[in-house]
């Protein structure tokens, strides 16, 4: 099991407590600093069932001024969301090669775990 974790946001925080909660302890992945590939964000794009912008935070200021109203491409969000992680929702929690978007985080119940 796998969380997508920020660890300066309250709802992934919130989604991590949901996970220890339940006596799991996942791989946490930073991907704020540790940094995420456009390959890893296809892949929980389809085990999400969803397109690349429904992964998007279009809360962000750097959507706001950069992508608002530009057609974008589904595969070049890849690359935009690899370049700019802080675009990607969170927290998103994989396990037996399915995924969810844990907001709220007991979405996370979803899964088989």
């Amino acid at each position: 099991m796998i969380i997508y974790h920020n660890p300066k946001c309250r709802k992934s925080r919130a989604g991590l407590e949901h996970l220890k909660g339940k006596g799991l302890n996942p791989e946490i992945k930073d991907y704020i600093r540790q940094g995420i590939t456009p390959g890893e964000i296809r892949n929980l794009v389809i085990m999400l069932g969803i397109k690349p912008f429904d992964l998007v935070r279009v809360q962000e200021d750097y959507y706001k001024e950069n992508l608002k109203g530009r057609e974008i491409q589904e595969d070049d969000w890849y690359n935009i969301l690899s370049e700019n992680p802080r675009l990607i929702k969170r927290p998103v929690v994989v396990s037996n090669g399915k995924a969810v978007l844990a907001d709220p985080p007991g979405k996370i119940d979803e899964l088989e775990i």
